[in-house]
Parts: structure tokens; C-alpha cells; sequence
């Protein structure tokens, strides 16, 4: 197995296709969110492994928004790639654009961020390689990534049971439509 020092983004990209069946659908005739959830972790499963040389494990799953349903019979398209390395972790970005292969129509569908960690023989957490930033959007993407894991640790650390002082949020609550009675 060959384990380089140093990997790009471009040696850990992927790109699945997949033509939308009618078992893929809600009861709305729309493809069901559930099953694009289960294709994004295929494709952030997929892109870790490759780019790591082990197995993966899914750690966390940042927002995903759905911005455009899903039609039965188009084709959806996920992109993704490394964006980040820690250790034994990876972010993956993914992209899922749906076309209609009659029109040639594509939408934007919804893009996400999935935490994956890469696994031993034992199942326990190895090195990855390190990632070479050769162009401008490899590094925005590398740093947006890096905010996005400093805030999450701020939010976790600020709202921790012990860390939490309700008084701070009065004038905040004002602003929304809740009644708090402590």
C-alpha cells in the first residue's frame, strides 16, 4: 500500500453519479433527503479512504440545507474531496448538483462537510497523510475549515452545562418568540 507523506486535494477527489429511481422518492414524488444523506456518506466515506489509505469513519456531519428538491429520473452528481487534515482526521466537502438529462438542466442541490477519521486494522485512530495546498480555493478551503472547528469549540465550551450562565442571553431572547420561566 502506498502511504505518501504528503497528498493534493486533487488525489483524493471523487465523483459519484446516480440516476434517481422511483424507490428513491417520498411521499411527495421528491427524492427523499434520507437517501441523499446515505449517498453524501458514501461519497465522504469513499474520498477519506482514498486520499488516507484506510479505513474511514464518519466523526460528524456539518449543516446540510436542501436547496433544491430532487426529481425522479435526473441525475445527481456528488463532488467531493479533502479540505482538511488533522492526525486522523479528515473534512470532506461535498457538492450534489441534480441534472435533467432531458433538458441539461442542472440545480444546485446542497454541498456539506462530513468529519471523517481514519481507522487501524485494530480500529483504532492512525495518521493520514499531510495535504498540499497548490491553489487559492485548496487554502480558503483549508482555512474555512479551520474557523469552522474553532467556533464549534467555542459554541461546545460556551454551552457546556458547566460553562453556561443564562443571564448572559436575557437581551439576546428578546429577540426571539419564547417565554423563559426559570
Amino acid at each position: 500500500m502506498n502511504k505518501q507523506l504528503f497528498k493534493t486535494t486533487k488525489e483524493s477527489e471523487i465523483v459519484l453519479t446516480e440516476l434517481m429511481l422511483p424507490s428513491y422518492s417520498n411521499f411527495s414524488g421528491k427524492i427523499h433527503g434520507g437517501f441523499i444523506l446515505s449517498l453524501m456518506d458514501k461519497a465522504a466515506f469513499t474520498t477519506a479512504t482514498k486520499f488516507s489509505s484506510h479505513y474511514c469513519v464518519t466523526a460528524s456531519v456539518n449543516r446540510v440545507d436542501f436547496l433544491n428538491p430532487i426529481e425522479v429520473g435526473e441525475l445527481v452528481t456528488l463532488k467531493a474531496k479533502v479540505n482538511y487534515v488533522g492526525n486522523s482526521s479528515m473534512v470532506v466537502g461535498i457538492r450534489v448538483i441534480s441534472q435533467n438529462i432531458m433538458t441539461g438542466e442542472e440545480k444546485h442541490c446542497n454541498s456539506s462537510y462530513f468529519s471523517m477519521v481514519a481507522k487501524d486494522e485494530t480500529g483504532k485512530t492512525t495518521k493520514v497523510p499531510g495535504l498540499i495546498l497548490s491553489n487559492k480555493e485548496d487554502l480558503r478551503r483549508f482555512l474555512r475549515s479551520i474557523e469552522h472547528m474553532n467556533n464549534r469549540n467555542i459554541r461546545k465550551t460556551e454551552f457546556s452545562k458547566d460553562n453556561f450562565i443564562p443571564e448572559n442571553y436575557k437581551e439576546t431572547l428578546k429577540k426571539y418568540n419564547v417565554q423563559v420561566d426559570l
